[in-house]
């Protein structure tokens, strides 16, 4: 019989952090009825965070019977320090499962692999890809679902929360949408998905395929599909590109973050106009599914409110698409603009 997953988030030194703490972030938001405490050495004693008491070790956390410890931070080079070692160690100690997103697999770690298997703990490694994976076979054309994929003209811009709030929105109306985790933390927050960043590059597109599949085998009438880097990204175009002719999907919402205007702040790489970018997209779909952009998602957290109201009134007009924050002014209006591919 399968533990019930209650949530101790390893947050050491990055519970507060958006960027290096996203993955605590992102479960905080997205999945809070699992979480149990937040655990970081570095706050004050009797600190709260989101309403979760933040705890300094593990053996303060045993009072609020965690079952599970999750990797809740990225780190330099995506491998765990010395002292997160021992905090690894902690955790199983105390007979905590560990889910972790790192690309440093624990489940591949002999000194970690035996400390379970003596304190009887499961080691899940999120970004380690499922056996047999391949390219696709055309399921992704037949599975019967609409397919609604974010992109994006940077990374780390929001194409996840971008996805659970539109899946939010949907599900309010009584559609029956499914997210479709595509990387570590949206992996963290369904309990299901590819981190299809770890998959071999031939074989991104056959693993969007196997996640729409799955997306529709769960029930899914519309399926939000978590976006991964950016077409114009130097480093991470190619796993975008494995997701659009993978998943096939029928639409994409296009996310930008307002006033950006290089990818990663670098001149060498200028942002073109949305409605290029629009374009791009649409060009660069599958043959055997031509799609557009339906909508823009904009990121505003840098502006006030009416900066904010003004940067999505000239990304419509400049666009002639609906736009809007679905975190700041919430999902409705692009909900509106997709909801059109389901008749």
């Amino acid at each position: 019989m399968s533990k019930p997953r209650r949530l101790l988030i390893l947050a050491e030194g990055r519970s507060a952090d958006p960027h290096y703490g996203k993955t605590a972030q992102g479960v905080i938001r997205y999945r809070p009825q699992d979480i149990v405490a937040i655990l970081d050495s570095e706050r004050a004693e009797g600190d709260t965070q989101d309403g979760f008491p933040v705890v300094r070790s593990v053996e303060e956390a045993r009072q609020f019977a965690p079952t599970t410890a999750l990797v809740g931070v990225a780190t330099q080079g995506g491998r765990f320090p010395p002292l997160w070692r021992e905090l690894l160690k902690d955790a199983i100690r105390e007979g905590l499962d560990l889910e972790n997103g790192l690309h440093e697999f624990v489940s591949e770690d002999p000194e970690l692999v035996e400390l379970a298997r003596e304190h009887a703990v499961e080691l899940r490694d999120l970004r380690k890809p499922p056996a047999g994976l391949n390219v696709p076979t055309g399921a992704n054309l037949t599975h019967g679902a609409t397919t609604v994929l974010t992109v994006g003209s940077d990374c780390a811009i929001g194409k996840m929360t971008v996805s659970l709030e539109l899946d939010r929105e949907a599900r309010s109306r009584g559609i029956k949408s499914e997210f479709v985790p595509t990387g570590q933390t949206g992996m963290a927050i369904a309990g299901w998905g590819i981190a299809v960043d770890a998959v071999v590059s031939d074989f991104i597109a056959g693993a969007a395929e196997q996640l729409v599949v799955e997306g529709a085998g769960r029930g899914g009438e519309l399926l939000l599909v978590e976006g991964q880097g950016s077409l114009l990204h130097p480093f991470y175009s190619g796993v975008t590109l494995g997701l659009i002719h993978g998943s096939a999907p029928h639409g994409f919402v296009l996310c930008h973050k307002a006033g950006e205007r290089f990818v990663e702040q670098d001149e060498r790489f200028p942002i073109p106009p949305l409605a290029e970018l629009a374009d791009l997209h649409a060009r660069m779909s599958l043959l055997a599914r031509p799609a557009r952009v339906h909508a823009i998602a904009l990121n505003t957290r840098d502006l006030d409110e009416g900066g904010a109201r003004r940067a999505v009134a000239e990304t419509e007009e400049e666009t002639g698409l609906p736009a809007d924050d679905p975190v700041r002014f919430g999902a409705g209006k692009l909900v509106d603009a997709i909801e059109s591919l389901l008749s």
